[in-house]
C-alpha cells in the first residue's frame, strides 16, 4: 500500500480533483456435503481504481497493474473520460465538495481465523454436517465456512488518506429433509447467509456454529411432516432472520438516492420515494426507528469512512415512523441539491472491488429495539403466524408491492404457539405494510445479521450488507402459503 500511495501521487494528473482507491482482499470457501469434503477454494484479488474530474466531468478507470507505467495508464483513460462524460453530463462534478479525512478503521478478530490450520477448519465444518444426520429423511447436509480479509487504502489530491481492513465471516448450514413425497429445506440463517459478521471465529460462537446441526435437521424434519401455512389476513410476527430481508428490499433500496434521481431506472427499477417526501411523509408507524449504524461492533458493513472518503456516522433514516433522509453519499447530496432538494444523506458511496466505481449502497441498515417481550408479542396473536428465515422474496421495480417467502413457519393460536407450517409466505405494500407495525421487540430478541449478497449498478456490484433488527409484530397482513 505504501508503494501505490508513492507512484499514485507521482503519476497523478494535473485535475480538479483525483483519487485512488486500493484493494487487496482474499478469501477462502470450505464446504462438507453429505460428509464428504469438497474441494476448498482459495482467491485473492487486487487492484486500483482511480478517478479524475476535469472540466466538470468525471471518469473512473482501473487496472490490476500496479507499476507506474499501469497507474499512469489508468490515470491517461480516467482524464480522457472525464472530458467526455464533460460535455454530456447533467452535473458539473466540480460543484461537489469531495471529503478529505486521515484516519483508520480495523475490523474486530478476537480469534484470528490464520490462527487455524486447514485441516482444523475441516474438522469443525465435517461435525458440523455429520451432526445434522439424525433421521433416514434426511437426505441431503452441507455445512460451509467463509471468510475474507480485505485491506484498503484511499488517497486523494485534496489531502485524504485512509487506511481500512476488515476481516468477514459467513458460516451455513442447510439440511433437506424428504418424505411422504414432498421436500422442504432448512438453513441456520437463511440460503444466502443471514448470519455473517465482522471479526474471526468469534463469529462461529456468537452464531453457535458447531452445535446448530441438529437444530436445523429437527426443524427440516418438522417443515416435511407439516401442513401447509394457511391462507387469510392475520397478524404476523417476523422474527430478525426475515427482518433482515423485510428492511433490506422494502426499505434500503427504495431509499438510495442515487436510484431516486433516476440512476438505476433501465436496470434494477426506480423507487416509490421523491425528494419531496423527506422530513414528513410517514413511512411507518410510531414505533418504527431505522438507523444508519456504521458503527455497531463486528456487524457486516461496518466502516469508518466511505468509499469517497466521507467519516462514517450514525444517522437517523427513519424516525417515529417519518422519513429522515436518504442513503446517498457525498456525490448524490450534491446532485440532488443542485435539483434544489436540501436533503440530507449518509456516508454510504462503496465499491464492491477494485474494478468498479463508489455508487449509493446500503450499509449497516438497522430497526432498532423497542419494549416487547417475545411473550408479550406472542400473547397478543389470537390469530396469527410466525415466520423464520427468507426463502423467496419478489417486489416491484418501484420497490413498492412485495411478496416474500420464509422456510419456517409456526402457527400462533389464542395467544401461544401452535403448529409447525410449511411454505409460510406474506405479501403487501411497503408503507402500508411498515405503518402496520403494532409491538417492537426488546433487546432479547435483537439480532445482529446481514447479507453477501446484495446486488445493484451497472455494471453490477455485489456488496456486503448488514442487517439487525427484534422480532416485530404486524397486523391484518396477507398471509398464504398453498392450503386449499
Amino acid at each position: 500500500m505504501d508503494s501505490i500511495e508513492t507512484l499514485a501521487r507521482k503519476t497523478a494528473p494535473a485535475a480538479d480533483f483525483w483519487s485512488v482507491r486500493a484493494v487487496s482482499e482474499t478469501s477462502e470457501r470450505i464446504s462438507v456435503r453429505s460428509d464428504v469434503p469438497e474441494p476448498p477454494s482459495r482467491q485473492r484479488d487486487a487492484g486500483v481504481m482511480v478517478s479524475v474530474i476535469r472540466q466538470g466531468g468525471m471518469g473512473y478507470a482501473a487496472t490490476s497493474d500496479v507499476s507506474e507505467a499501469g497507474l499512469r495508464s489508468a490515470f491517461a483513460r480516467a482524464g480522457e473520460l472525464a472530458l467526455a462524460t464533460a460535455k454530456h453530463s447533467v452535473f458539473d462534478y466540480r460543484k461537489v465538495d469531495m471529503p478529505a479525512p486521515v484516519g483508520n478503521y480495523q475490523s474486530p478478530n478476537a480469534k484470528p481465523v490464520n490462527a487455524a490450520t486447514l485441516g482444523d477448519k475441516f474438522d469443525l465444518v465435517r461435525h458440523v454436517c455429520a451432526s445434522a444426520k439424525i433421521d433416514d429423511a434426511i437426505v441431503d447436509r452441507m455445512a460451509s465456512l467463509w471468510t475474507t480479509h480485505t485491506e484498503q487504502l484511499l488517497i486523494t489530491s485534496g489531502g485524504a488518506r485512509v487506511e481500512q481492513s476488515w476481516d468477514f465471516v459467513v458460516p451455513n448450514i442447510l439440511v433437506v429433509a424428504s418424505a411422504n413425497g414432498d421436500t422442504q429445506a432448512r438453513s441456520a440463517a437463511g440460503q444466502y447467509n443471514g448470519f455473517c459478521q465482522q471479526g474471526g471465529f468469534e463469529v462461529l460462537d456468537r452464531a453457535g456454529f458447531a452445535d446448530d446441526g441438529p437444530r436445523v435437521a429437527r426443524e427440516a424434519l418438522e417443515l416435511v411432516h407439516a401442513a401447509n401455512c394457511p391462507t387469510g389476513d392475520m397478524d404476523l410476527l417476523v422474527m430478525p432472520d426475515q427482518m433482515m430481508l423485510q428492511i433490506h428490499e422494502s426499505i434500503g433500496h427504495p431509499l438510495e438516492l442515487d436510484r431516486i434521481l433516476g440512476d438505476e431506472r433501465n436496470f434494477a427499477g426506480t423507487s416509490f420515494v421523491t425528494l419531496d417526501m423527506f422530513g414528513h411523509y410517514r413511512y411507518g408507524s410510531d414505533l418504527l426507528n431505522v438507523s444508519f449504524a456504521p458503527d455497531v461492533t463486528a456487524q457486516f458493513a461496518s466502516f469508518a469512512y466511505d468509499d469517497d472518503g466521507a467519516p462514517a456516522q450514525r444517522q437517523w433514516i427513519i424516525r417515529h415512523g417519518i422519513l429522515q433522509r436518504p442513503l446517498g453519499g457525498t456525490v448524490s447530496q450534491a446532485r440532488a441539491r443542485e435539483l434544489g432538494s436540501s436533503v440530507a444523506g449518509v456516508s454510504t458511496a462503496r465499491a464492491c472491488s477494485w474494478n468498479r466505481a463508489p455508487i449509493d449502497r446500503m450499509s449497516n441498515l438497522n430497526v432498532e429495539a423497542g419494549d416487547s417481550t417475545l411473550a408479550d408479542m406472542i400473547a397478543s396473536i389470537d390469530h396469527g403466524v410466525m415466520m423464520h428465515t427468507n426463502a423467496s422474496w419478489s417486489i416491484d421495480d418501484s420497490r413498492n408491492k412485495f411478496q416474500f417467502g420464509c422456510e419456517y413457519g409456526q402457527m400462533i393460536r389464542g395467544g401461544k404457539l401452535a403448529e409447525v407450517v410449511k411454505r409460510p409466505s406474506y405479501r403487501g405494500i411497503s408503507a402500508g405494510f411498515w405503518r402496520s407495525l403494532a409491538m417492537v421487540g426488546d433487546a432479547s430478541t435483537f439480532k445482529v445479521m446481514g447479507t453477501p449478497y446484495c446486488g445493484k449498478g451497472e455494471p453490477n456490484q455485489v456488496v456486503r450488507v448488514g442487517h439487525a433488527a427484534p422480532a416485530c409484530k404486524f397486523t391484518n397482513v396477507a398471509v398464504f402459503g398453498g392450503a386449499q
